[in-house]
C-alpha cells in the first residue's frame, strides 16, 4: 500500500512591516512617493494623503486627487512601477535610518524553526516591502512571492485573503482559519485578519496601545516581538 508522502501542513505566519518589523524614519516614505510622483506626472509632489494605516492604493489614489489628477486609475501601472523604482534608489536611506524592532528577528527565527511559511501583509506594495525588509537584513526569513500587498487592493482582509491563495497555491497545504496567523501593530491589521478569519496577533510596538489592540478583536497581544517567543507556540498551534 502507497504511503503518503505529504509534507506535514504547516502555518502561514504574516507579518505587517512598517512599525511591527522596521520603523524607517528620515522622509523616506515621502521621498519614495516625491520621486514616483515626480517620474510619473512630471511635476513635483505637493500635498501628501495621510499614509498612516493605508495600503499604497488608496494612498496613491487621494495624492493623485490632492493633485489634481482626476482620473488617478490611468495611472495606476505607472506609478506602481515609479515607486518600485524610487524605493530600490532609497535602500541606501533606508539603511542610515532604519531600525529593526526589539525581537523582530528572534521571531522570524523561530517561526522558521518551527517549519512554517512565512511573508507579508502590508499596505505597502510588494517592491517597498522587499525594499525595506532586506536593507535591513529580514529579507531572507521571508517567501514575498505569497504575501498580500498594497496594490491588491484597499481592504487589510482582502489581503490576508490574497495571501492565503497564493500560499495555498504555492505550497499545497490549505491554511485556512487559524493556520494562518497575522502580525501587526494596529486595529487595522487585528481587524483584517479577524474578517479574514484568521488568527490576529497584535503588537504594541507602534501607536495603538495593547488595550487598543485587544479591543480590537486580537486573540495574542505582544507589548513587543521580544515577547514572541514564548507566545510562539500560542500562536502556531504548535
Amino acid at each position: 500500500m502507497a504511503t503518503d508522502q505529504r509534507a506535514p501542513v504547516t502555518s502561514l505566519v504574516l507579518w505587517d512591516v512598517d512599525h511591527t518589523l522596521v520603523s524607517i524614519g528620515g522622509g523616506v516614505s515621502r521621498s519614495i512617493y516625491e520621486r514616483a510622483f515626480q517620474r510619473v506626472t512630471g511635476e513635483p509632489l505637493g500635498e501628501l494623503a495621510d499614509m498612516s494605516g493605508r495600503t499604497d492604493q488608496a494612498i496613491m489614489v487621494e495624492t493623485l486627487h490632492l493633485n489634481g489628477v482626476h482620473e488617478p486609475e490611468a495611472l495606476f501601472d505607472d506609478f506602481y512601477a515609479a515607486l518600485a523604482v524610487a524605493a530600490e534608489q532609497l535602500t541606501g536611506r533606508m539603511r542610515e535610518v532604519g531600525i529593526v524592532l526589539p525581537g523582530a528577528r528572534e521571531a522570524i527565527e523561530s517561526c522558521a524553526a518551527r517549519g512554517t511559511v512565512q511573508s507579508a501583509v502590508t499596505g505597502n506594495i510588494r517592491p517597498i516591502a522587499m525594499a525595506k525588509l532586506t536593507a535591513l537584513g529580514l529579507g531572507d526569513g521571508l517567501d514575498f512571492s505569497v504575501g498580500g500587498y498594497g496594490d491588491d487592493g484597499s481592504d487589510r482582509a482582502d489581503l490576508v485573503r490574497q495571501a492565503r491563495r497564493r500560499a495555498s497555491q504555492k505550497y499545497g497545504h490549505d491554511f485556512a482559519g487559524r493556520r494562518a496567523v497575522v502580525i501587526g501593530d494596529t486595529p487595522h491589521d487585528v481587524r483584517g485578519a479577524l474578517h479574514a478569519d484568521a488568527l490576529a496577533v497584535g503588537v504594541a510596538s507602534g501607536q495603538s496601545t495593547s488595550d487598543e489592540l485587544r479591543e480590537a478583536g486580537a486573540h495574542i497581544v505582544l507589548a513587543s516581538l521580544t515577547d514572541f517567543a514564548v507566545r510562539c507556540t500560542e500562536a502556531l498551534g504548535r
